[in-house]
């Protein structure tokens, strides 16, 4: 049995799927109309304050912005608030991670260099972070090796400290014939 379509049924189905176009053509406009607001709040020079339902792209920029402004403390409460397992949340992880690290250094030059330890132990554990979830990513393991350098870890501090008195005083001890000034 073979289905006949009238002119006017085949009318109506064309009509229906230009209707269904024609919506989703103006669903796109919507979003790229909207998506094209973000991007000039975006590239605004001073950030705009925060708005109800920015994308997170948004903040980025705005962290990104107030980092540049050196407003640090904004920058790194901006940065925290998007860390988490996607590309942007890995990005914000490790431009935080780059600002503790300036603190850290800037810190060190000061009179209390004390005061950068936790600075630079935070930015080690953001880079490692980072490293967790992209081992390739090379700027986050070149910037954790510097941060090693500023500070090396107290596990590998302590092993190579012990390891070289050892040394020395098991081959004082070892060797026959020789009193080490007994009477």
């Amino acid at each position: 049995m073979a289905l006949s379509w009238s002119g006017r049924s085949r009318t109506r189905m064309v009509i229906g799927l230009l209707l269904l176009v024609a919506a989703a053509a103006v669903a796109d406009g919507v979003r790229l109309w909207r998506d094209e607001g973000w991007n000039h709040l975006i590239q605004a020079s001073p950030p705009p304050p925060a708005a109800a339902g920015e994308p997170a792209e948004a903040r980025f920029a705005r962290a990104h912005a107030q980092a540049a402004s050196e407003a640090l403390e904004d920058a790194l409460n901006g940065y925290r608030a998007l860390q988490g397992d996607t590309p942007l949340g890995q990005a914000a992880r490790y431009n935080s991670a780059n600002l503790l690290m300036r603190q850290a250094i800037a810190q060190r030059a000061t009179g209390e260099p004390g005061q950068a330890i936790a600075l630079l132990e935070l930015a080690k554990e953001n880079y490692r972070e980072v490293l967790r979830h992209d081992p390739q990513n090379w700027d986050a393991r070149y910037n954790l090796e510097r941060a090693q350098r500023l500070l090396p870890d107290p596990d590998d501090a302590e092993e190579e400290a012990a390891a070289q008195p050892r040394n020395r005083e098991r081959a004082a001890t070892t060797m026959r014939a020789y009193t080490p000034g007994l009477p």
